[in-house]
């Protein structure tokens, strides 16, 4: 059966609001915003999420936030939580990305935490994991996929399966300086998170890479047989981009 991969992008810290509203208008009218070959995200910076998710209501696009805090509310100056997001039209949420772990604290306790929350809240967990430059070179990759994950889904019960994605994001690739992956690389990794994800939550969850994704590697990723789609950054900033990627995908799995 052919699958539905999932193909999304984080703008990160990037984007003005004119920026923002251009994308989302010049995503909404393409077809690919209706098609059901893949399940598409866009992920804005916290001011952006209700204009874009407005923009491209009545699309099959889902729009997410970048992070949100554990609490319900609270005195959390600064914060956002899973409530805040929902309501500006928020359906998924990106939890522990390595520029969140290595940067501003996070944990995997925290991870764990936001999971948690954000299935309580019927918000998508796209949870990105990875390993660094010293774990892949100490050949420690799938040590540090196994403690990430374990820790990710650890206090979740079985019944949210179905609300989480796992993001594969080595530390190494990504980035303007980072280095592509070779495909059977992350096949290799995301055969090995399926079958943790499958023992701790009885079916395996989908898996998507994300790392240096362009318009050359994108098929040769998206292709492959564990890899259930693709998370790309600076080569899905501008809309022609992403939706360049996204016809190429589909085209690559019809």
């Amino acid at each position: 059966m052919t699958k539905t991969p999932w193909i999304g992008t984080s703008w990160k810290m990037n984007k003005v609001r004119a920026e923002a509203r251009a994308f989302c208008e010049t995503l909404a009218a393409s077809p690919v915003a209706q098609g059901h070959a893949a399940r598409l995200f866009v992920i804005p910076p916290y001011p952006y999420i209700a204009e874009a998710a407005g923009l491209l209501d009545g699309t099959r696009v889902r729009v997410g936030a970048q992070n949100m805090h554990w609490a319900e509310d609270g005195a959390w100056t600064g914060e956002v939580s899973a409530r805040m997001i929902k309501d500006c039209g928020a359906r998924l949420v990106e939890i522990g990305h390595s520029e969140r772990r290595e940067f501003f604290g996070e944990t995997d306790e925290t991870v764990a935490l936001k999971v948690s929350q954000a299935v309580r809240h019927g918000l998508l967990a796209l949870v990105c994991v990875g390993d660094t430059h010293a774990e892949f070179a100490a050949k420690q990759t799938s040590a540090a996929l196994h403690r990430q994950v374990s820790a990710a889904l650890s206090k979740v019960d079985r019944s949210a399966r179905d609300s989480i994605v796992i993001a594969y994001e080595p530390v190494w690739s990504i980035g303007e300086k980072g280095t592509p992956a070779e495909p059977d690389f992350v096949d290799a990794q995301h055969e090995l998170l399926k079958t943790l994800t499958a023992d701790l939550m009885g079916d395996p969850l989908d898996i998507v890479y994300g790392g240096s994704v362009n318009s050359q590697n994108c098929v040769a990723l998206a292709t492959r047989p564990m890899i259930d789609g693709l998370f790309i950054g600076r080569s899905a900033w501008k809309p022609e981009g992403y939706i360049g990627i996204v016809d190429s995908v589909i085209r690559a799995l019809a």
